[in-house]
């Protein structure tokens, strides 16, 4: 009868082993699999690893600036790419920092500092933050053909012959543009008291002055690089002395509302990527193909097409 029991009880111990062997093995498999999954998202700051987008419905301001044109449509298709509603929303200079500073824009893409737009960082630089760098030195100064007999902007000082063949205008861009300001600095503090400022566009002032080059007369502009014109047209800067236009030249930046990081998260992380990459070649890449007939948003897919590195880079780990 003993021996009976203890052979009873050694099964019911082996069936228990067995149970709770199946019962260790399930949960081991269970958690070997949740640890698959975790190591597959990659980490993040979410479920799924990827940086969350925020408010997704985004407005970029830009002023018709060659680089600026180009810029915009395609930091709007990356962000797109990854998720965001983006519009956007060509304003002056003035209007393009107020809107930012308001936070009636989410950012813009052409911020001309330490000089250029130097008077709009004053204004609202509580309100605004730099979110990337796209280009380190930008040059500007007052531009003229190569085949122009001036070199510095102290050569046009009391320059009779030269004046009367211009009727003393230089030919500017759009009036809010940083550098107009700087150019109407330079005509006061150079003394060139009998030459006047001409408003207009930047699109205006390159028909100009491309129709003067192809006469072989004479023109001013105020100038800056990077710049098709640079590229396609022999123009040289004239030497600025007392540095009016920033001696070596401005950094091109973007610049966003102080919130916008906390808003919109995937967005900020973006800008990121994509400024730590762009340079001036980039740069005239693009302006080369617009200005060789090719509308600004096709010239923006075209290089993502040619790039798919750079765009993976880019967005690897954002949004949905």
């Amino acid at each position: 009868m003993v021996k009976k029991f203890r052979l009873l009880g050694l099964a019911a111990a082996l069936v228990l082993v067995m149970v709770l062997a199946a019962c260790g093995g399930g949960g081991s498999e269970e958690e070997s699999d949740s640890d698959s999954g975790d190591n597959g998202n990659g980490g993040g700051d979410d479920s799924n690893g990827s940086v969350e987008l925020g408010e997704s419905d985004l407005n970029l301001t830009y002023v018709a600036w060659a680089g600026a044109l180009v810029r915009t449509p395609l930091i709007q298709e990356v962000l797109e790419e990854v998720g965001y509603n983006v519009d956007t929303t060509q304003v002056e200079a003035g209007a393009m920092w107020s809107s930012v500073a308001q936070d009636d824009a989410s950012f813009m893409t052409a911020s001309w500092l330490p000089t250029t737009h130097g008077n709009y960082l004053e204004q609202y630089g509580d309100d605004v933050e730099v979110i990337g760098e796209f280009v380190a030195e930008a040059p500007l100064a007052m531009t003229v053909p190569s085949y122009m007999d001036v070199n510095s902007i102290e050569d046009l000082q009391d320059n009779e012959e030269l004046g009367e063949e211009l009727d003393w205008t230089i030919t500017g861009i759009d009036p809010g543009a940083g550098v107009m300001q700087s150019t109407e600095t330079a005509i006061e503090e150079y003394g060139l008291e009998n030459w006047e400022l001409m408003e207009s566009s930047e699109a205006a002032m390159l028909s100009e002055l491309q129709t003067r080059i192809e006469n072989e007369e004479p023109i001013i502009v105020p100038g800056w690089e990077p710049h098709w014109k640079f590229a396609e047209l022999d123009l040289k800067m004239l030497e600025d002395p007392q540095e009016i236009y920033g001696g070596d030249g401005d950094r091109i930046e973007a610049i966003a509302h102080t919130s916008f990081q906390e808003d919109s998260p995937a967005a900020y992380e973006v800008m990121q990527r994509i400024t730590e990459d762009y340079d001036t070649e980039m740069e005239n890449e693009l302006l080369v193909a617009v200005n060789d007939g090719v509308d600004e948003e096709d010239a923006a897919s075209q290089f993502l097409e040619d790039n798919p590195d750079l765009l993976e880079k880019w967005t690897e780990g954002i949004g949905e």
